[in-house]
């Protein structure tokens, strides 16, 4: 494997780094949604001791939700151990229910961790749980440059929150 060394580059990347005021909890739409009591108008599913559901706004397929903790941090080390937990707990409990209401056939589950890694929104830590299908991608990204997602959000949020009620979530 070639490789191209670019040592040039390194101040760039120091340069170009998140300060701690590019990531502000006043730009996040976690910390809103949290401040808000209008729960569905923000899509915000659930709220937890240490963690939240939130759906995605923009979603990448139907049932794409957000697990994120309910503090405005931006890296693992600066949450405590149990704000560690309840989301992978959290993520565990949403398989099920996203399993009961959708069947999907897996999922893809993630943190992108840093703006580099592709985090839209650095400053707060979250998780995309993203419901798959066999067959589900198309031409119509490639093609179209749309994706097709077939219920809305509200009607998605509505069943979601009632099949949280109905478990006891």
């Amino acid at each position: 494997m070639d490789r191209l060394w670019a040592p040039w580059r390194a101040a760039y990347i120091r340069d170009s780094a998140p300060r701690p005021d590019d990531v502000s909890q006043a730009s996040c739409f976690i910390c809103d949604a949290l401040a808000r009591t209008t729960d569905r108008d923000n899509l915000l599913a659930w709220r937890g001791p240490r963690t939240v559901v939130i759906l995605n706004r923009f979603p990448y397929n139907n049932g794409h939700l957000l697990v994120a903790p309910r503090s405005h941090v931006g890296s693992l080390g600066e949450l405590s151990r149990d704000e560690r937990a309840e989301p992978i707990e959290t993520i565990t409990r949403l398989i099920g229910v996203l399993d009961r209401m959708m069947s999907p056939h897996g999922y893809n589950i993630g943190l992108n961790l840093g703006k580099s890694a592709g985090a839209g929104l650095p400053g707060h830590l979250h998780w995309h749980v993203v419901p798959r299908w066999d067959g589900d991608t198309n031409f119509m990204p490639i093609l179209g440059d749309a994706k097709v997602i077939v219920e809305s959000l509200e009607e998605f949020y509505d069943r979601l929150v009632s099949e949280f009620a109905r478990h006891e979530w």
